[in-house]
């Protein structure tokens, strides 16, 4: 070990503060919190380094510190064990981080030289390892400093991993990998600056797998993955599963019993291809991508008012209906000013009515950067820091809203004025995420430098977001999880895939439907999602489809669809579908119960897609899904009224409901209905039975 006491001389930010963010003392349990602890409070993760420095050698009448004799020093006794600590032993007496401290408080706790190398970078090797099971490697991670030197901080950094169960490190800074095949990324943490590196345990017997076949570059890379893993993709879906899932992920509504059948029936090899230009053709996907773009922006009317609410989703429904691009609209949005009453996007900037809530806002809904941590202190898992967080304020700051009566807003950006630091009133630089302070900014709004900033091809989060967003809505399960926390330590499970995605979307010119078509085409889309004995735990890579519930309002549709018995919502013309609303509150027990979303937070998480309890039990036995399927002028009861014969209604119900012709299980069921019942009855029973099974409830 490095003798630390012939070192060059101790800074405190470079050399105290990592020690004591490795220790865990400034974390938000300890000393970190606003409270502090026992009466020592340091700043969260260390980002005001001279309250740290003031609290460390100030404070406590000088108790913390004592250079006359360091080993008396309350800090190294605490810390060391030697006296009672309620964050338990923090370091060995002896240990090398106990050497550092008690050579920095021996030199007179020195603050460090102004013109002292600072951090500038961190390495950390190796980046990527292919390992076997309980196996172990040593890391290195190396920080960079602004004269140009290196430093061995292996030691002194703090590591995470997202998969503990397959690969995390261990006390001597080596990463150890548990029995289970997979994939885990490491985070390394050390004053601010955080990489990560990626650990891949395949499975054995990799040259016996089939690999995937290749329709576009989207299978190449999905069938690359999942042979450096060891996985075997499954086959392809067939027809009737294909169908189902292309119409309830692109457009959110079942296909018809002739839609169907005819499909069943068409031989052409490319039939699938015409079916999905088809389908992004129809009116329903703008409905359907309206209402999920609804769900991203906030439409509420809550806080934007039924007029503002309104006007906001029609003008977003205007631009999926055009195919506008999407970087065209989103600077409309970003830069919108106006007659809240007359003109949709303003009412953006009325979902998000503070500075800081517009800034977290648009830099989680366009750029994928989650900043709300750093709005008080710097990022624990990435390098964002309070300067970035209020350096993308400045755009906002100074934006106006003037009441116009009946509920409108005047909304428009006077000039450009700069954000400051609540707790320091620091005025901090304009700029964006990762960016320069951008030149200009008196010349009129601000906005648009940052409109123009964000849509640049050169952006390295706008493009990514939106390709991981369309990702993860056609396959379930974002190639980036959450799908809007784009960051180093949170890579993505295929970063060459979402890089590809990314330059599609930059190629297509934003065109989005062109991006979609390209992943509908894909094999990886089109897979089956029943699963094979070498890709059975695999939730993360694609070698099958993923499963999951129909979202509420698909559901509700679903249902009205099949009965033939529409939902009638107050205030809205008949036959409106759910995925029509523009008003999230609308009366809908349903829909609150299947969870749609709140539209409180640009976080997709706010729309709940996992079965519950209480959903089930309302299927079984809510009155208003019970009057759909027994309805006089319904589908199962007019279905009842023909000269079909039982298999024949059977598989017209299994046609209607699942999207499939009936099998022998279906028939068998149907047979035992029809003998103990009158032909309406069963009828009614049968598409219960349907309407409350797997087959319908999730797309798979």
């Amino acid at each position: 070990m490095e003798d630390l006491t012939n070192d060059t001389p101790l800074h405190f930010q470079r050399d105290i503060l990592p020690l004591l963010s490795k220790l865990g003392c400034n974390s938000g349990g300890c000393h970190g919190k606003p409270s502090g602890q026992n009466g020592f409070k340091l700043s969260v993760f260390g980002f005001d380094s001279q309250a740290d420095y003031d609290a460390i050698t100030k404070e406590a009448r000088g108790r913390r510190v004592f250079p006359a004799d360091p080993q008396r020093s309350l800090l190294l006794r605490k810390a060391t064990g030697t006296t009672a600590h309620g964050g338990g032993q923090r370091m060995m007496a002896d240990s090398a981080d106990q050497r550092m401290l008690y050579t920095w408080i021996e030199a007179g706790t020195p603050w460090g030289q102004p013109q002292a190398p600072m951090l500038k970078d961190l390495l950390v090797q190796p980046k990527e390892i292919t390992m076997q099971p309980m196996r172990s490697q040593q890391l290195l991670v190396t920080a960079i400093y602004s004269d140009g030197s290196h430093r061995d901080v292996t030691a002194a950094a703090s590591y995470s991993s997202n998969q503990a169960l397959i690969a995390d490190v261990d006390s001597s800074i080596q990463i150890k990998t548990g029995k289970h095949p997979g994939e885990a990324a490491i985070t390394v943490n050390y004053m601010g600056k955080v990489t990560s590196t990626r650990v891949l345990i395949p499975r054995p017997a990799r040259q016996q797998l089939k690999r995937l076949a290749v329709a576009n570059q989207i299978d190449l890379l999905v069938g690359q993955k999942l042979h450096a893993l060891g996985l075997q993709p499954s086959s392809l879906a067939s027809d009737a599963m294909f169908l189902r899932r292309l119409y309830l992920t692109s457009i959110g509504t079942l296909p018809t019993v002739e839609e169907v059948t005819s499909f069943l029936a068409d031989q052409s090899p490319d039939k699938r291809s015409r079916q999905i230009k088809h389908v992004l053709n129809r009116r329903e996907y703008t409905d359907y991508w309206t209402l999920k773009w609804a769900d991203v922006l906030m439409v509420n009317p809550e806080k934007m008012g039924a007029r503002g609410a309104y006007e906001f989703h029609q003008w977003l429904r205007q631009q999926i209906q055009d195919n506008r691009p999407y970087d065209q609209w989103v600077r409309e949005l970003v830069t919108a000013s106006g007659n809240s009453g007359k003109y949709g996007p303003t009412n953006f900037f009325r979902a998000a009515e503070t500075v800081e809530e517009v800034t977290k806002t648009v830099s989680q809904a366009f750029l994928g950067i989650r900043m709300e941590c750093a709005q008080c202190h710097h990022h624990p898992f990435e390098k964002w820091a309070q300067s970035d967080f209020y350096g993308l304020a400045g755009f906002f700051t100074g934006l106006q809203r003037k009441p116009l009566g009946n509920d409108r807003l005047l909304i428009f950006h006077p000039g450009h004025q700069a954000a400051k630091v609540p707790v320091s009133d620091q005025v901090v630089p304009t700029q964006p995420p990762g960016g320069e302070p951008l030149n200009g900014l008196d010349q009129g709004d601000p906005r648009i430098q940052l409109a123009d900033w964000m849509i640049s091809p050169k952006n390295p989060y706008f493009s990514r977001l939106v390709a991981n967003r369309l990702w993860k809505h056609y396959l379930g399960v974002g190639l980036v999880e959450p799908e809007d926390d784009l960051r180093t330590t949170n890579p993505a499970t295929n970063e060459p895939l979402l890089d590809y995605l990314a330059q599609q979307v930059i190629s297509s010119r934003f065109d989005l439907k062109q991006v979609t078509q390209l992943i509908l085409e894909s094999n990886t889309f089109q897979l089956s999602s029943k699963s094979n004995q070498l890709n059975f735990d695999d939730n993360q890579y694609y070698s099958h489809y993923r499963i999951r519930r129909l979202p509420a309002e698909v559901l509700l549709d679903a249902i009205s669809q099949v009965t033939d018995s529409p939902e009638q919502f107050v205030g809205m013309a008949p036959g409106t579908r759910a995925i029509e609303l523009w008003d999230n509150r609308l009366p809908s027990y349903f829909l609150d119960t299947f969870g749609r979303s709140l539209r409180e937070s640009p976080c997709e998480c706010g729309k709940s897609d996992e079965p519950t309890m209480a959903q089930a039990l309302h299927l079984m036995n809510a009155p208003e899904i019970e009057a759909k399927v027994t309805a006089a002028a319904g589908h199962a009861q007019q279905l009842a009224k023909t000269n079909l014969t039982r298999e024949e209604i059977t598989n017209r119900l299994c046609l209607t409901v699942l999207g499939k012709p009936a099998t022998a299980r279906e028939q068998t069921v149907a047979e035992a209905l029809f003998q103990k019942q009158s032909r309406q009855t069963a009828t009614a029973d049968l598409m219960w039975t349907l309407i409350n099974c797997y087959d319908f409830l999730f797309i798979h």
